[in-house]
């Protein structure tokens, strides 16, 4: 250990070691000597620091008024601290209640972006859980663009031709196919109930708590059931406006019917997923047993569970793209007047997000 990092035991107990080692006769006499000084004058630091601290606690006790007014004298917190204190909590779960923001702007340091004041950052934390606990929504690609968002995809193309230098046979031009696909944002809502008397009793932190996890939970849900919907919508060849997501044309439900369905996906869609109801998993899982487990009718790819799927779907969520104009943002609406004879107040929960289908081939259904 460096002596300025001693404490001031293990100062006593190297200077204790000195001295047994002084009495040797190979002893480097300088060398010890020397650090004896130094070890005294860290001593001696050390000593003069616990002074200094006793002296500040002691005026501490006569005079605390004089400490906090010391203490005031640093940088103000930025509005990233300021939203995690429990003034702001406070205060923006009072916004919610009341839509009145003077307190939560009254709190901030800076001005904030779009006039809108921000949420407390624990509340995106809630609604990271959530979305991370979709397997199905947390593969799908996500972006935050104002209004509506024109993605471009390419539906068709020859393959690339080989021509040799000098060659007198021209290259012939390509005819390239570039589809647009059009995401307009729909309104996702969710409201949720909470007594009189639990509001009463509850804190600003714990009523946003409830309000964020109840709504979050059942907007991603239906989020995930928007993207299966914009998968099974999609035609079986693609146009200028639909990327295309073709079917097996298998009726009954067949060991095979994934690694058929595999093979009409574009070679771009690599990180498959197979999605399922729980009867459909069943059916296929019959299906092995009967076989003695020889055959793995999922061929090794991972299974997720959606209770809206009408028929089996393979691909790579990749090929899905939500724009969330307002981000994870989710915005509230107070109502204490429609049920107060119930002693219910209703909060309904909004967040506009727009899906849609944007990989060509990057899904097959396993449909007629």
């Amino acid at each position: 250990m460096e002596i300025k990092e001693m404490r001031h035991e293990d100062v006593q107990e190297r200077l204790k070691a000195i001295e047994t080692e002084l009495t040797d006769e190979s002893a480097d006499i300088d060398a010890l000597t020397a650090e004896v000084d130094e070890l005294q004058a860290r001593d001696n630091a050390l000593n003069q620091e616990a002074e200094q601290k006793a002296a500040e606690m002691r005026a501490a006790a006569v005079a605390p008024a004089k400490v906090v007014e010391e203490r005031k004298e640093t940088k103000p917190m930025e509005n990233t601290e300021i939203r995690n204190t429990p003034a702001y909590i406070e205060a923006y779960a009072n916004y919610i209640k009341t839509k009145d923001d003077k307190e939560c702007r009254a709190l901030l340091t800076d001005n904030v972006e779009d006039g809108t004041v921000p949420a407390p950052a624990f509340v995106y934390g809630i609604v990271s859980k959530r979305l991370e606990a979709s397997k199905i929504l947390s593969r799908v690609r996500r972006m935050n663009a104002a209004g509506n968002v024109k993605v471009g995809f390419e539906y068709g193309a020859p393959a690339a031709t080989a021509h040799v230098e000098g060659s007198a046979t021209p290259v012939p031009e390509e005819e390239l196919l570039l589809g647009i696909v059009n995401l307009v944002p729909t309104t996702w809502k969710k409201w949720v109930a909470i007594s009189d008397e639990a509001l009463d009793t509850q804190s600003g932190q714990a009523f946003l708590e409830y309000i964020y996890d109840e709504v979050a939970r059942g907007i991603i849900k239906a989020r995930e059931n928007a993207v299966v919907a914009a998968i099974e919508a999609a035609p079986a060849t693609a146009d200028e406006t639909h990327p295309s997501v073709p079917k097996t044309g298998a009726a009954p439900t067949n060991i095979a019917d994934f690694v058929n369905a595999r093979a009409l996906l574009s070679s771009a869609a690599e990180d498959l997923v197979i999605i399922v109801t729980p009867a459909q998993y069943a059916a296929y899982k019959a299906l092995q047993l009967s076989a003695q487990y020889a055959v793995d009718p999922f061929d090794g790819i991972e299974v997720l569970f959606n209770d809206t799927v009408t028929a089996p779907i393979i691909g790579d969520l990749s090929g899905v793209l939500e724009n969330l104009p307002k981000g994870d943002n989710i915005e509230f609406k107070y109502d204490d007047k429609s049920r107060m004879k119930l002693d219910l107040v209703d909060i309904l929960g909004r967040q506009p997000s727009a899906i849609g289908v944007v990989g060509d081939k990057f899904f097959a259904k396993v449909a007629a």
